[in-house]
């Protein structure tokens, strides 16, 4: 992946200090096996130093596990050695110097210990939230059309249990498997230096072990991603029956969604049951082979010692069957961390998937945009939807001077959000060209240019915060003079005197606390406090009462002045001061003009004018017999 695919958003200062850049580190190689271990090499080659000195620490760890079986041998061997020749201060001393050679490494445990926990866990932690905020800028840089299309759910999931998979996967390969395959070199090379022909019966626990791994490598995988996948789909499940619970419990449909869910939660533990059977026939099995290898190696060394075979002594039993334990526990370890190195692994792909996807807005190197006048051209642009061939939007232009007010009506499916779109740079034409004060908006830094421009959307966005924080969201410096003008334009002030804790109340999760109106107002505020050179109104009035309405038109006809602004309307009696009133359908503008203009006309706006008074008075007749 290369850097141009990331936000330009700089990192800020705390932060890059901090946190490592760990975005080069993925890349679109499509043999995943050979991503895999690209990415893992490269995970090795930033942080070489740490894994080399905490593996060097580990020696020092480590010294009670090699010493006290040597040095429990050689008082065995020593004790069984004076009983023909007599106990001498020899003998004690030589007693006394294994026993203080075990003390020593056992008190030496303690701080090696935690020092090398310090080294490691610095380092996984730091590799943790690169990653993790490599994710996030990832997440920054994607286009608006990829978040729609991928659900939210997955995402989170790969986010939140991948990221943890992944930190498991790092902390066995730290902390288990290269400190066992260390431990394996040194019993071997002491075995070595003992007697060759144990340290060949040593070398036969690795084949069977391989040969144990083979059998199972391709089930593990398998059976991991499967479970991988499922709990995605449960996630982006439970992320849509949250969202939709409102629509759920207002239609009586608890029982269905339910057992909606149920069907997704059922196929997760089938997988589970699946891969935690695989996984205790794996670690069985491994346990039947070690532990048979063992009472083998047992009965090797005991024939060696009656037959004097290489100089075994019985010392040398206890400290050879020891040392094979040992191996056998680190290779049976090595063998049983497989399934969460297959897992990690496989986690390695899910984030991949995000990372590597190509549906991303490249700011970087692109020209800044300082200031602008608020000039939009569109010159025959066409628009089709990524795996389609119909077009949204057919042959449209438009010159929209600065200041200018344009609205823009017609029926759903007519085009009108794709324009708006177009024009906040989520979505490039197909072919034609939109420009800002002469340049082609694909040549501007889209994230720069957004800086000046407000939207207002047709559903309120909101986060669970005060009020206060929803309107002076990203913004570093504001004075309180323009808060408390925003909150009058929006006509905020109208409710905020009966909220508790007034502009600090804190209007929960969505804005739930609040009603519609009152949402749609604080976005109003939102978008009016940044001052904005474009202001794009998309039904932005919608969710208002008539009285709200009026109000907040008021306010919006004093902004928008000196701006360019478009609105998206259904009311079309809030659109009759625009300066120019786009009719669209089936992707087209087919009528254009000043509301006179269009209705002096009687064409398509006439059409859709009296349909829209019609279906007024039918809502107000309906709610009169309601009342």
């Amino acid at each position: 992946m290369s850097k141009s695919d990331v936000a330009d958003v700089p990192l800020g200062k705390t932060q890059k200090e901090t946190i490592p850049d760990y975005d080069w580190l993925f890349n679109e190689d499509s043999d995943r096996d050979r991503k895999k271990s690209r990415f893992l090499s490269k995970i090795i080659k930033i942080n070489i130093k740490p894994i080399l000195l905490s593996l060097f620490i580990y020696l020092f760890q480590s010294l009670p596990v090699y010493m006290i079986p040597l040095c429990t041998a050689d008082i065995i061997n020593t004790v069984t050695g004076s009983i023909s020749t007599g106990v001498t201060d020899a003998v004690w001393l030589r007693i006394g110097i294994n026993v203080a050679i075990v003390l020593f490494c056992i008190i030496l445990n303690v701080p090696s210990t935690v020092l090398r926990w310090k080294v490691a866990s610095k380092m996984l932690r730091r590799t943790s939230a690169g990653i993790r905020m490599a994710l996030v800028r990832k997440l920054q840089s994607l286009s608006i059309t990829y978040h729609k299309d991928m659900q939210t759910g997955k995402i989170q999931a790969k986010f939140l249990r991948d990221m943890d998979t992944l930190d498991s996967f790092f902390s066995t390969m730290i902390h288990g498997f290269l400190l066992h395959v260390i431990t394996l070199i040194i019993y071997v090379v002491i075995a070595v230096i003992k007697n060759g022909w144990v340290s060949l019966f040593f070398l036969l626990i690795v084949p069977f072990n391989v040969l144990l791994r083979n059998a199972f490598y391709k089930k593990i995988r398998a059976v991991n991603r499967d479970y991988r996948v499922n709990a995605e789909g449960m996630s982006a499940k439970l992320t849509s029956m949250m969202e939709m619970i409102p629509v759920t419990k207002s239609h009586g449909l608890e029982s269905e969604e339910i057992y909606s869910v149920q069907n997704t939660v059922q196929k997760v533990e089938k997988s589970g049951i699946k891969m935690d059977k695989t996984i205790a026939n794996f670690g069985a099995w491994s346990f039947v082979v070690n532990n048979v290898l063992s009472i083998m190696c047992l009965t090797f060394c005991a024939v060696l010692c009656l037959n004097g075979v290489g100089g075994m002594q019985v010392g040398d039993i206890v400290l050879f069957q020891s040392m094979f334990t040992q191996i056998s526990s680190a290779v049976s370890a090595l063998v049983n961390s497989m399934p969460q190195i297959y897992a990690g692994r496989e986690a390695v792909d899910s984030i991949s998937e995000l990372m590597n996807s190509s549906d991303v807005e490249r700011n970087i190197g692109k020209p800044t945009v300082p200031t602008i006048k608020g000039e939009i051209q569109f010159n025959n642009v066409n628009y089709k939807y990524p795996n389609t061939d119909q077009l949204v939007i057919k042959d449209f232009s438009l010159d929209v001077k600065a200041g200018e007010c344009i609205a823009v009506v017609g029926p759903s499916g007519s085009g009108k959000s794709t324009l708006i779109n177009m024009i906040i740079g989520f979505l490039p034409p197909t072919s034609g060209t939109v420009k800002i004060d002469g340049k082609d908006m694909s040549g501007i830094n889209l994230s720069e240019y957004r800086h000046h421009i407000s939207v207002v959307p047709q559903n309120s966005i909101l986060f669970s915060g005060t009020i206060k924080e929803n309107i002076t969201y990203g913004l570093s410096h504001y004075s309180e003079q323009d808060l408390e003008k925003v909150l009058e334009m929006a006509n905020i002030n109208e409710f905020l005197a009966e909220l508790p804790q007034g502009i600090n109340t804190v209007v929960g999760e969505h804005g739930d606390k609040l009603s519609g109106g009152q949402r749609q107002r604080i976005s109003i505020a939102r978008a009016l406090i940044r001052n904005p050179q474009i202001l794009i109104l998309d039904e932005a009035t919608s969710a208002l009462d008539n009285i709200s309405e009026y109000h907040v038109q008021k306010a919006i006809s004093t902004s928008i002045q000196g701006r360019t602004t478009f609105i998206v309307a259904h009311r079309l009696s809030t659109i009759r001061n625009a300066d120019r009133i786009l009719v669209m359908e089936n992707g087209e503008c087919v009528e254009s003009g000043t509301y006179e203009e269009l209705i002096a006309k009687k064409g398509k706006f006439f059409e859709l004018k009296n349909l829209n008074d019609m279906t007024s008075k039918k809502v107000e007749a309906d709610m009169d017999k309601l009342a």
